[in-house]
Parts: structure tokens; C-alpha cells; sequence
């Protein structure tokens, strides 16, 4: 099944009109996108956009042997003008099925949303799922096997992403196609980024996909270590990491701290943002969970660990450390590091670049910029992906 995207952008297309915004800006020649629609096998068109046809003509297609054409969401705006000898469009009800005279099967597939999605399976068999904006599929249950292709809002609901992946829709093989791009994204470097992560990829306009054949799909690296300043958004840059996944176990190494309203504040920020399928555990005990099978795990953060793991052997006394402490801790990371060598678990964890400021003025604090710096880089060398955020920007440092 030969998939033709005429358009990858949102509704109303990429850069819209007469926005300022940095990534409207930017979305110039090659980067522009019109709103999403796609072209199966020449025969039926999914969603009706202006310039269809020019669209199809530029990508090598024309539109005269298309006998469907279906609508995903309303269209707000003037009525679009429908290219001669193309058949009206409509929708079709959802969790009913069309056969089309080409042999495709089309499926409606309810949504959490205004819209409706499209399952269609060609007389080869590979299959393909078209979501409209915004959307996500609504009461999914187990698959009998993953879509070959499925094209969707990745960033703007990746929870609908997660909610196929957990229901068998999307496997390891399938190529998952991002759509309705919107200026949500400030460059195409950074989509890409994104992407890569929930195991999607962005096409050109024009591009023309064979569902079911052979693809690269993205690499989604097994560890990640997230690091920045204060309010950098390094935590928020953690968790769209991990935000296509079905289940995830956050672990939350800074605990419960009892009249601190502050603290409860910012905990409950964290928590609020979060899928609600997302497990939490507040704990300091990374092994065991590093060793057990299971979901992803977040871990926020590395420097709140350590900060308990310098409680515990009495780091923060001159003569306890030069002691007994700085042995103890020693083992403590070497312990955690051998972990996230050998754990089965995908991990993204957090933690904080503390040496780049004022050095500070007591032995306790030094030591702990210190400590931390070295676990930093204990931790580092054992992940395949490693990030910068400064200013909400993340940079690749490894990966």
C-alpha cells in the first residue's frame, strides 16, 4: 500500500498565517508544511485540503482515480473548492466499514474527540491508521497485530500514541509518521529529537510511503541522563522522553516533607503534569528497581539521591568522612552505576549541574558539588543518550 502525504501540517498548515511566533518564522521553504492529507494507492483520499491536487501533482499523483474521499475532523473556515472529478467527501460512522471498489477496507475508528479516525486495510493486507487532529482512539482494546503504519498527531496527543502501543496497535515494527504538525515545536532539529524518542519520524510534504516494507525506525535509546541548571526544564524535557509509553514508574527521590508548603507546591506541579496512568514511588532505593524487570522508569533526581546517600553515611562531618563516609559513598554510587549498567529497563533520570556557578563557602557544600559532578559522569558513561537544558533547550550530548 503506497501512502502519499500532501500535507504533514496542522489545519491551518505551517507557518500559519500571520503568526510571529520563532518557529512560524523559521517555516520557510523546505520546512512549510500544508494541512495533512494523504493520498492510498491513488484511490482514496483522506481529508480534503486547498491544493490537493497541485499538491499531488508535485509529489508525481494525480487525483482522477480517486473513488473515496473521507473526512477526519471539521474543516472551519470558507468551503474549499472540490478539483473536477473528484467525488463529494464525506465521513463515514464510526465502527462502520466501507469497501471501496479498489479493494481497500475502510474502517471509522471512534475518538476521544471531535473527528474520526480511519483503519485501512489494502487486498495485499498490509494496514494503515489515519487519526485526525488532536485525536486519539477511544475504547481500544487488544490488537490482533500492530498497524503497519500509522499516521497521527504524534506531538500534540502522545498519549494516544501510548494508548496503541498498550493495546498491541503499534509494535516494534510499525512506522508511526508524525501529522498535523503544528508551531508547538520551535525547529526542526528539536521535532526530530521528539520524535526519535517516542520511536516516530517526520516526512517532507509530497513524501510516498510503502506500508508494510521494510523502514529505519527510530532508535529509542534504553538510558538517558537528563541534566541542567535550576528551572531549566530538565524535568519537563525527562518526561516527554518517556510520554508514548503505556506505563511508566516515576520515582520521586525527593519524598514527603512534612510544613514545607513550598516543596508540597512543587510536588504537586510535577505530579499534576503527568500521565495519569504513570506510577509513583517515593524512594532512594534505585538498585532494586534498577535491577527488577518492568515498565520505564523516571528517575528525579540523581542529586536528591545523593544528597540522602551523604545522610546516610555522614558525609556533611569532616571527621566522619575522612573516617568511614568517603569509602561508603564510594560504594553507594559504585553500586548504583554497576545497576543502570546491567538493568533491562528503559531509564531516563534526572539530575543537576551544580560545579558552573559560585564555588561555595563551607567544606559540606564543596564536597557535595563535588560528589555530584562524579556521579554525574559515572552515570553518563553508562547511557546511550545524554542531554544539556539550558533555558528549556536541550543539547545533545551523546546520542
Amino acid at each position: 500500500m503506497e501512502v502519499t502525504l500532501l500535507g504533514t501540517g496542522a489545519p491551518d498548515g505551517l507557518p500559519r498565517p500571520d503568526c510571529p511566533c520563532a518557529a512560524c518564522a523559521a517555516a520557510r521553504g523546505s520546512r512549510a508544511r500544508a494541512a495533512t492529507a494523504l493520498l492510498v494507492d491513488g484511490a482514496l483520499l483522506l481529508d480534503l485540503t486547498p491544493g490537493a491536487a497541485l499538491a499531488a501533482a508535485r509529489a508525481g499523483h494525480s487525483l482522477t482515480g480517486v473513488r473515496q474521499v473521507l473526512l477526519t475532523h471539521p474543516h472551519d473556515g470558507p468551503a474549499l473548492e472540490l478539483p473536477a472529478g473528484l467525488p463529494a467527501a464525506g465521513r463515514v460512522p464510526d465502527g462502520r466499514e466501507l469497501t471501496l471498489i479498489s479493494g481497500h477496507r475502510v474502517r471509522a475508528v471512534p475518538m476521544d474527540s471531535p473527528g474520526t479516525g480511519y483503519e485501512v486495510t489494502s487486498l495485499e493486507g498490509p494496514n494503515l491508521l489515519y487519526l485526525p487532529p488532536g485525536g486519539a482512539p477511544a475504547g481500544v482494546t487488544g490488537m490482533g497485530r500492530p498497524y503497519d503504519m500509522v499516521v497521527a498527531d504524534v506531538v500534540g496527543r502522545p498519549d494516544g500514541l501510548a494508548r496503541l502501543r498498550a493495546t498491541g496497535g503499534v509494535g516494534p515494527a510499525t512506522d508511526v509518521v508524525a501529522a498535523h504538525l503544528d508551531h508547538d515545536v520551535p525547529s526542526p532539529g528539536e521535532l526530530d529529537r521528539r520524535l526519535a524518542a517516542a520511536g516516530a519520524r517526520a516526512v517532507p510534504d509530497g513524501s510516498t510511503l510503502v506500508a508494510g516494507a521494510y523502514h529505519a525506525v527510530p532508535d529509542v535509546p534504553r538510558r538517558t541522563l537528563v541534566t541542567g541548571g535550576a528551572r531549566s526544564g530538565k524535568s519537563l524535557e525527562a518526561e516527554r522522553r518517556l510520554e508514548t509509553f503505556p506505563e511508566v514508574v516515576y520515582v520521586a527521590t525527593g519524598g514527603a516533607r512534612d510544613g514545607d508548603t513550598e516543596w508540597a507546591a512543587r510536588v504537586t506541579a510535577h505530579r499534576d503534569r503527568r500521565p495519569g496512568a504513570w506510577r509513583t514511588e517515593e524512594t532512594c532505593e534505585l538498585v532494586p528497581l534498577l535491577r527488577a524487570d518492568g515498565p520505564p522508569l523516571l528517575i528525579d533526581c540523581l542529586s536528591l539521591w545523593l544528597t540522602d546517600a551523604m545522610d546516610r553515611v555522614g558525609a556533611w562531618d569532616d571527621a566522619t568522612w575522612s573516617g568511614t563516609g568517603e569509602r561508603e559513598l564510594r560504594e553507594r554510587v559504585a553500586e548504583l552505576v554497576a545497576a543502570v549498567r546491567a538493568t533491562s529497563r528503559t531509564v531516563v533520570a534526572v539530575t543537576n549541574e551544580v560545579g558552573a556557578g559560585i564555588v561555595p563557602g563551607d567544606a559540606g557544600s564543596r564536597r557535595f558539588r563535588d560528589e555530584l559532578g562524579r556521579l554525574n559522569a559515572a552515570f553518563a558513561d553508562e547511557c546511550e543518550h545524554v542531554l544539556l537544558v539550558v533555558a528549556g533547550q536541550a543539547l545533545v550530548l551523546r546520542g
